[in-house]
């Protein structure tokens, strides 16, 4: 699918290249108004203008609403009487005149519908007063599929119209297809989050609730509390709302984590935590961090019978919040953690790193992905850069209680 994309915005940009040039030749041998803008460059920038603004509702897929939405600025770009927008069934939008046509617009559509090749289709009409007498129809491609159709009504027939409205239809089916590219985006996300959620170990639950038995005749309030810090942090760990969180909510879900780390290993375990407020309210993706944190202990206690130590910075950086968790264990090599980012090998040797380092390039670019720093016996060094502000990257609200 990417792929298509790329080379339906390839051909989308040759065409606007030759098209720039053409407009280019023609401005010099036209008269410039007084602004310095020839007629031509003013309609090319009030065609370009009239495309940006019907992208947006397309850029949430085919529905009566994002139809009824672009379908004005689609009929000003093509120049018709009356367009119409079908998806495989039924008619979702017309503007224009002559409405009544509508209810057989799919029939209209169903040569393009059953072929996927545009045609110029004859009318026919009882009404005296209605100029309606073609249809130009289009398909709307996507994956190779025919999604629906777009139609250009007009009163003669045109060649030319049949050619304008199969561009128009092939730039609707990319906005489509770019939708199309969300939705699988964040369905990717989500399976992700399910994955890390599955990936919440067994033996930590029940090493906890075991910690937390062991404390109940010996001091009841530190199992109460212990217990508490349990229920919050599975709460936080299986709530269904959003794809994003805050730093600060991210970080207080990591402290109830470690608070029963503790309990099971006492002064085994040494975190230091060096939080700077102001980066508190960023946003970042859902279990972004934890799973760093969970990696750290699980590999900074491992095979080592005296105190490891685990430090948690979270520092402004100008444009960016940039959070580094580093703990002093075995550390990995080089060749073994290039490995597990490739999600190659036993997941249990690199806790949610994949997943993790995937979903921050997919969020905020390759740039962004984990920067590690680590050697066998050394520990390990991860640091991760959040921008204050990324387009899309924005908390949900909380759900109200209920009643």
């Amino acid at each position: 699918m990417t792929g298509t994309v790329l080379l339906l915005l390839a051909a989308l940009l040759c065409g606007a290249a030759v098209g720039a040039l053409a407009h280019r030749a023609l401005a010099r041998r036209r008269p410039r108004t007084d602004d310095g803008d020839t007629a031509v460059e003013r309609a090319t920038f009030r065609t370009l203008h009239t495309a940006a603004l019907a992208a947006p509702p397309l850029r949430a897929g085919l529905t009566e609403d994002t139809a009824r939405k672009a379908a004005r600025r689609l009929r000003s770009l093509l120049g018709t009487q009356a367009l119409c927008l079908t998806d495989e069934h039924a008619a979702l939008a017309w503007d224009g005149t002559g409405d009544h046509h509508r209810a057989g617009a799919t029939a209209t559509a169903a040569a393009v519908l059953a072929g996927g090749r545009p045609h110029l289709v004859p009318v026919a009409c009882e009404d005296p007063r209605c100029t309606l007498r073609w249809a130009a129809v289009a398909p709307l491609l996507v994956d190779g599929r025919v999604l629906g159709t777009l139609i250009g009504y007009t009163a003669e027939s045109s060649p030319v119209l049949v050619r304008a409205t199969d561009e128009v239809a092939r730039w609707v089916a990319v906005q489509l297809e770019l939708a199309e590219l969300d939705r699988s985006r964040s369905r990717l996300i989500e399976a992700e989050i399910r994955t890390l959620r599955a990936q919440i170990s067994p033996h930590f639950v029940f090493n906890s609730l075991a910690a937390i038995a062991s404390f109940v005749r010996t001091d009841p309030d530190r199992a109460r509390e212990l217990l508490l810090e349990f229920a919050e942090f599975t709460r936080y760990s299986f709530r269904r709302h959003g794809d994003f969180t805050t730093l600060a909510d991210e970080l207080r879900s990591i402290d109830q984590y470690l608070a029963l780390v503790r309990a099971r290993f006492g002064e085994r375990l040494r975190v230091t935590l060096r939080i700077a407020p102001e980066v508190l309210p960023v946003a970042l993706p859902f279990l972004c961090l934890q799973p760093l944190v969970e990696n750290a202990v699980k590999h900074g206690i491992e095979g080592r019978p005296d105190t490891s130590r685990i430090t948690i910075t979270a520092e402004d950086a100008g444009t960016e919040a940039e959070v580094v968790i580093e703990d002093d264990g075995i550390g990995v090599a080089p060749e073994r953690l290039r490995a597990i980012l490739r999600g190659e090998g036993d997941p249990s040797t690199g806790i949610g790193l994949s997943n993790v380092d995937q979903r921050l390039r997919q969020v905020y670019g390759d740039a962004h992905g984990l920067v590690i720093e680590t050697a066998e016996g050394a520990g390990m060094k991860i640091t991760v850069r959040i921008p204050k502000y990324h387009p899309g990257v924005q908390v949900a609200a909380r759900p109200g209680p209920v009643g």
